[in-house]
């Protein structure tokens, strides 16, 4: 097995791909209230995204944005079914904080569901700390956010 993690934008074809792929995964998951997260989903001007290749076939991928001066907010994280339980969001959330920390950014931010325990204890295990929901996230019961400092 050999995994490959590239950094591009978010107009990659298989970076699009793989978000398709994410929306439809967490249509089912967030129900009635998908329509609500999926207005803050866009990806046209995404410029910092990675995609994970396994022999050479996308599997998973991530972004970041800028979320204020000093934090990223990441986004658009998923790895397909069959490869999860292989460290590959580990290392895509790894990938994503170095390239903000390059970018001299103080932290990464990030939303989850809590109809998404997986994610968050993906997030938990990676040092990231709960914190009071932010933007447009304020109010909305499903949503959990976290930050995370970076060194």
């Amino acid at each position: 097995m050999l995994f490959q993690i590239i950094r591009t934008d978010s107009s990659n074809p298989n970076f699009i791909k793989m978000v398709k792929l994410l929306d439809a995964y967490l249509a089912q998951k967030d129900g009635e209230e998908h329509s609500f997260y999926a207005q803050y989903n866009g990806i046209t001007s995404i410029k910092y995204a990675v995609i994970v290749y396994l022999n050479d076939e996308p599997v998973g991928c991530g972004a970041i944005k800028e979320q204020s001066t000093k934090a990223m907010e990441i986004k658009r994280m998923y790895v397909i079914p069959r490869e999860r339980g292989k460290s590959i969001a580990t290392q895509i959330l790894s990938t994503l904080e170095l390239w903000a920390s390059e970018l001299g950014y103080e932290k990464c931010v990030l939303e989850t569901g809590k109809r998404q325990p997986e994610a968050i204890a993906l997030y938990q295990k990676n040092g990231y700390k709960i914190t009071p929901n932010y933007g447009q996230y304020i109010g909305i019961e499903n949503s959990v956010c976290f930050e995370k400092k970076l060194d």
